[in-house]
């Protein structure tokens, strides 16, 4: 990447500031912005590239643009995608790079590249980029899915599974629920509706329920059966839904009227907050693990379940007090996975006890990095635990509340 277009755009925007008329000053501190996005985007290409993120303690780029630019994980996986982007489309980088089409106009491009195909859009660059330079980025989005029926109008989703390969699915929290989104291939796909068909279909001529009402119903029997017996269990314990909740709260969602004071709601691991109807149905489906916590000033009681050298692998009772003290999620500064495996950080080789406060619940993939020394942990969790790159810098710290008494 030449930054001399991207240097042009910032003095421009610098004299407008200066001398310009408003008018000419937003319009060069847009350019400069743009400019700016494109430099920022040429640069995690880069990053991708070589895997740098790596030496901050970050599992991938994604989580190292969240952790690193403070961006929300929706503007960080744009981000990461309009990196990619640049790199295939030479001229839509320098577009870019000059401030003449902006972040969402890339955007426009990715979205062809994943569902047109590389080789379409790259050949089709030249006009789109047109189209990108006198257009909104709505109007590019326009023109991008005229082109993909165009070059696939009737064997479209037989195009997609054999010539790009490009299948995903992800379920995102979003308020109010989740987001289910992605793309299958033929066989993939058809074994999914096949059972969504079997889960979904109407129990008997009486079943008054829409189909919409069938489907995610039968997906709720059908996961609820896959978490009760259908996963292997790890160490003990099988893959779960966690619920964080203090005493008063759950007492509050079970009997409204003993409570009359306002309670902390209660914490789904990975999603968030939830309210009492929500959590008053989790009670009545699930089992309860009771845990004490400690209020500041108080005896300890964490050395009721430390076990020191008798034993290297956590007890079941250490396992879910550490899931309960961190959430249910990976406590890596960023990482919001919560299959968790229990990490001692005074390694047991080391003769490291298997003591409460000196247990830790990271994702498989922050495991790793740790064991590979691009990602240090010290500390215990009555203090806190501090998490540092390669290079010693530490990594923000995750605020964790549930430390606190309950």
């Amino acid at each position: 990447m030449d930054s001399g277009a991207t240097i042009a755009a910032m003095q421009t925007a610098a004299r407008a500031l200066g001398a310009g008329s408003d008018r000419d000053a937003i319009r060069a501190i847009q350019a400069a912005q743009d400019a700016l996005d494109a430099a920022k985007a040429d640069r995690l290409a880069k990053l991708e590239e070589s895997r740098a993120y790596e030496l901050d303690g970050a599992s991938s780029l994604n989580t190292w643009v969240r952790n690193e630019l403070r961006l929300s994980a929706k503007d960080a996986a744009k981000l990461v995608r309009a990196s990619s982007t640049v790199v295939q489309l030479p001229d839509v980088a320098k577009a870019a790079e000059a401030g003449e089409i902006r972040t969402d106009h890339v955007a426009a491009f990715t979205y062809g590249i994943k569902h047109v195909g590389a080789q379409v859009i790259q050949q089709s660059e030249s006009w789109l980029l047109d189209v990108a330079k006198t257009c909104e980025p709505l109007e590019l989005f326009k023109v991008v899915r005229a082109l993909r029926e165009a070059v696939f109008p009737d064997d479209l989703d037989k195009a997609w599974a054999e010539g790009m390969d490009r299948q995903d699915i992800q379920v995102n929290p979003v308020p109010g629920g989740w987001h289910v989104s992605g793309f299958l291939g033929v066989t993939t796909g058809a074994k999914t509706k096949k059972v969504f068909d079997s889960v979904s279909a109407p129990r008997d001529a009486d079943d008054t329920r829409s189909g919409a009402e069938r489907r995610v119903q039968g997906l709720d029997d059908l996961m609820t059966k896959i978490l009760e017996s259908g996963l292997p269990s790890d160490k003990g314990v099988r893959p779960h839904l966690s619920v964080i909740v203090g005493a008063e709260t759950l007492q509050a969602a079970v009997d409204p009227q003993t409570t009359t004071r306002p309670v902390e709601p209660a914490q789904l691991a990975g999603y968030g907050s939830v309210g009492p109807q929500v959590l008053g149905y989790l009670a009545c489906v699930s089992d309860f693990t009771p845990i004490l916590t400690q209020k500041p000033g108080e005896f300890t009681q964490a050395r009721i379940l430390n076990v020191g050298r008798s034993h290297r692998a956590p007890t079941l009772k250490q396992r879910r007090a550490v899931l309960a003290r961190q959430g249910g999620i990976c406590a890596a500064p960023g990482c919001n996975h919560t299959h968790l495996e229990i990490h001692h950080v005074i390694w047991w080789s080391k003769r490291g006890p298997t003591d409460l406060d000196l247990l830790v619940g990271i994702c498989v993939r922050c495991h790793h990095l740790h064991h590979r020394g691009l990602l240090n942990i010290a500390g215990n969790a009555h203090d806190g635990f501090e998490f540092t790159n390669k290079s010693g810098r530490a990594l923000r710290r995750r605020r964790n509340h549930y430390l606190q008494a309950a």
